[in-house]
C-alpha cells in the first residue's frame, strides 16, 4: 500500500487527506480560503516530514477529455492552464497546489477531474440549443463526489441503488445529478460550474437576455467578477453574505428570501430531473449545506410528499444517514468525500507503473 496526498482546493476552502500505508489517514481543512497560497503553506507546515509516493489533485473541469485522471507532466499542466477560462474560482488554486506540491514532492502529481464521470450522459443531456459547430456543450462537475456516492450507495439501499436516484450536492457551489444504474444521465451545471441552481457566489442558470444587458453595461473583466463573485446567494441577500450558516443564523428578511430561493430552485431542481427519468426512487443530500443543515433538507423534501418522499423530523435531525419516514421513499445524507475517491485514481496510476 502507498502513501497517498489528496488535495481538494474549492471554491472557498481547501480540503486535503494524507491516506498513510500503515491504514490511517489525516484529514486537513481550511475554511473561508480567500489567498490559497496561505492555506498550502499551513497543509505543508502540518504535513512536517510526511512524504507521499504521489499527490492526487482535484481539479473541476478536464475539458473534453473523458478521462478519469491524468498524470500531470509539462504538456498536461499547460493544457489545464487553457482551461481556467471555464472555471476561474477553481483551476487557479488547483494549478497552485499542483506547482507547489511539486516542489517540495519529488513524486508523480495526478490530476482527478471533476468532469469525468458525466461522461456517461447521452446527447440529449450534452448538447446546448446553439449552433453544434461552436464547440460549446454541458459537462456537469462535482463528478469526484458523485462517484463516491456512487461507490457507497450499494451498501445503504441494495439493488434500489441501481434505480433512479437524484443526489444533491449543496455546499458553496452546489448542483443534483440523475444517476441511473449507479451512472450520471444529467445533471444541472452545464459549460461551466457557474450554471444551474444558484449557489453562494453564482446564479446559477440565467436568461440570456439578462446576460447580455450587462455586458451592454459592464466590461468583461467586470462582468466576469460578478459572475463568479457578486451573485447567488449574496445577491439574494443583499450582500448580507454567501454562506449558508450566517444565512441562517440571520433574522433579516434579506437573509430569510435568500434561503427560501435556494430551497425552492433545489427542489424545482429535483422535479425537473424526476421529471425526465420518470420518477425518482431515492433522494441524497451530501456537500457542506446538504450534511450540514437539517433546516434545508427539510424544506427541500416538504414540497416532494407528491413524489413519495417525506422527511422524518427526528431522524433528520439526528445525523442518521437514512432519514426519511417509514413509509417515504429513501431519503439519505452521504458525507462528500472526494479525497477517498482521490486515492483511489492515485492508486490506479501507480499500480501501472
Amino acid at each position: 500500500m502507498k502513501t497517498i496526498l489528496t488535495i481538494n482546493s474549492g471554491s472557498s476552502s481547501l480540503k486535503a487527506s494524507l491516506f498513510v500505508a500503515d491504514g490511517s489517514r489525516r484529514d486537513f481543512h481550511y475554511g473561508g480560503v480567500r489567498e490559497p497560497q496561505e492555506a498550502f503553506d499551513q497543509l505543508m507546515r502540518e504535513l512536517g516530514s510526511d512524504l507521499p509516493d504521489a499527490v492526487g489533485h482535484r481539479f473541476v473541469h478536464g475539458g473534453d477529455i473523458a478521462d478519469a485522471a491524468r498524470l500531470v507532466d509539462s504538456a498536461e499542466r499547460a493544457r489545464l492552464e487553457s482551461l481556467i477560462p471555464l472555471a476561474p474560482l477553481h483551476l487557479p488554486g488547483n494549478l497552485l497546489g499542483i506547482d507547489l506540491c511539486a516542489q517540495r514532492f519529488p513524486v508523480p502529481q495526478v490530476a482527478c477531474f471533476d468532469t469525468a464521470f458525466h461522461a456517461t450522459m447521452s446527447e440529449l443531456s450534452k448538447r446546448l440549443p446553439i449552433p453544434n459547430e461552436l464547440g460549446l456543450r454541458r459537462y456537469g462537475f462535482h463528478g469526484l463526489n458523485y462517484a463516491h456516492i456512487a461507490k457507497a450507495l450499494p451498501g445503504i439501499l441494495g439493488d434500489a441503488a441501481h434505480g433512479k436516484v437524484v443526489v444533491a450536492h449543496l455546499g458553496s457551489g452546489a448542483s443534483l445529478c440523475l444517476m441511473e444504474n449507479l451512472k450520471s444521465t444529467d445533471t444541472t451545471m452545464g459549460y461551466t460550474p457557474a450554471g444551474g441552481i444558484a449557489m453562494g457566489t453564482r446564479s446559477g442558470d440565467l436568461d440570456p437576455g439578462v446576460m447580455l444587458e450587462l455586458a451592454k453595461r459592464y466590461d468583461a473583466e467586470k462582468l466576469s467578477d460578478m459572475v463568479f463573485h457578486k451573485m447567488g446567494l449574496f445577491a439574494l441577500s443583499g450582500g448580507e453574505s454567501s454562506e449558508m450558516s450566517v444565512l441562517l443564523s440571520s433574522n433579516s428578511e434579506n437573509a430569510k428570501f435568500a434561503i427560501a430561493y435556494f430551497c425552492r430552485q433545489v427542489c424545482a431542481a429535483i422535479g425537473s430531473l424526476a421529471a425526465k427519468a420518470g420518477g425518482i426512487d431515492a433522494l441524497v443530500f451530501t456537500g457542506g449545506i446538504g450534511e450540514h443543515c437539517p433546516g434545508i433538507r427539510a424544506a427541500i423534501c416538504e414540497p416532494l410528499a407528491f413524489m413519495g418522499f417525506a422527511a422524518d423530523a427526528v431522524g433528520n435531525q439526528s445525523g442518521l444517514t437514512k432519514i426519511g419516514r417509514a413509509a417515504s421513499k429513501p431519503i439519505l445524507v452521504i458525507p462528500a468525500d472526494e479525497e477517498r475517491m482521490i486515492r483511489g485514481l492515485c492508486l490506479e496510476y501507480l499500480a501501472q507503473l
